[in-house]
């Protein structure tokens, strides 16, 4: 592969079905983090303020036909309380997730960014709530919410449609996506590896569509399966890949965020470590409620303690001076020196 080529979908297609580079890209994706964001790994406090989802996408522990499921919803006084302790732990980077739920209105949700963000001074707020209209996405940007994370989960149609009922759409899913670069946030995608019916075609659709949309966070982990959804009896997704996946996307998208996930340490634990040296430059441990985190499944095994855990930073950074990084509790701001998104 020459240096700045960006390479052709078959050239794609066999980088990502080959072990055969896996070092060289690992070492070269590492070298471009390096060169990027040197050796910081950002922490996000990430908080799991709702486990309720309208929704009923066929891979998710959280589908609303789900009557497994266990539902807990956090206040504004306990998300604030939450956000407290993560603020005296360090951390300047709040990641609040959930499902699409209902009750979370745009006031509460105005509400709550706008509290955290005059409460806790210099830290940054990311939202992760799902698809909502243009007006919902511009409320929670004038409250002051900086970041968004929505994946896109597969960029091809007839893909899209065997993982969701027909109530969802990947049309909608752009339009979302695009509508919130158009509004200034910082915009977080990204797609599972390995979820039921995946061909390597459907991997390389969903990179050509991170291209198009130039996300400044790219989060990937593979499909594992929950065994109260249509897919219990699917394959997990394949961590060699997904590392292998998290070394390409560096290299194509060289200023991008990049999280080490928890899918990944669910399936085995070295492979959080894996992923950070393959080009991953972001942890986010929890900060959820112990009392409620076991019930934000969605999946199953599902990490909710050990180095998963806001409590456990000594562990983290321990981990992570032991690769050769250091950990990071700054805002953690993308940096964007450069967006040709070509292979190196």
């Amino acid at each position: 592969m020459a240096a700045g080529v960006n390479p052709s979908d078959s050239s794609l297609a066999a980088i990502i079905s080959s072990s055969e580079y896996d070092g060289e890209l690992s070492r070269c994706a590492d070298r471009v983090r390096r060169e990027n964001y040197s050796d910081e790994v950002y922490l996000r406090g990430l908080i799991e303020v709702s486990s309720y989802c309208k929704n009923n996408c066929y891979y998710c522990g959280l589908r609303a036909g789900n009557a497994n499921a266990l539902r807990y919803r956090l206040s504004k006084d306990e998300i604030l309380a939450v956000c407290e302790e993560g603020y005296g732990l360090g951390f300047r980077t709040f990641v609040l997730q959930g499902g699409e739920d209902p009750s979370f209105t745009d006031s509460f949700i105005c509400d709550v960014v706008s509290s955290i963000k005059s409460s806790f001074p210099g830290c940054a707020v990311t939202l992760s709530l799902g698809e909502k209209d243009y007006s919902s996405y511009k409320s929670y940007r004038d409250a002051g919410a900086d970041r968004y994370l929505l994946r896109h989960e597969t960029a091809d149609q007839k893909h899209y449609s065997m993982l969701h009922p027909e109530s969802m759409s990947l049309s909608r899913r752009k339009e979302c996506l695009f509508a919130l670069k158009e509004l200034g946030y910082q915009v977080g995608s990204g797609f599972m590896v390995g979820s039921p019916y995946q061909s390597v075609e459907n991997i390389v659709s969903d990179i050509r569509f991170l291209q198009e949309l130039s996300p400044d966070m790219i989060g990937i982990g593979p499909f594992v399966h929950h065994w109260s959804t249509p897919f219990r009896d699917f394959e997990n997704g394949s961590a060699e890949l997904t590392v292998r996946l998290v070394a390409v996307l560096r290299l194509l998208f060289p200023y991008s965020l990049i999280p080490a996930t928890t899918s990944l340490a669910t399936i085995a634990e070295e492979n959080r470590k894996k992923a950070l040296l393959s080009g991953a430059n972001v942890i986010m441990p929890n900060l959820t409620p112990l009392k409620v985190r076991k019930k934000y499944e969605l999946y199953d095994r599902k990490l909710s303690s050990s180095l998963e855990s806001a409590q456990a930073l000594d562990g983290i950074r321990r981990m992570l001076e032991e690769i050769g990084y250091r950990a990071v509790q700054s805002r953690g701001d993308v940096k964007r020196q450069t967006t040709n998104n070509n292979l190196i």
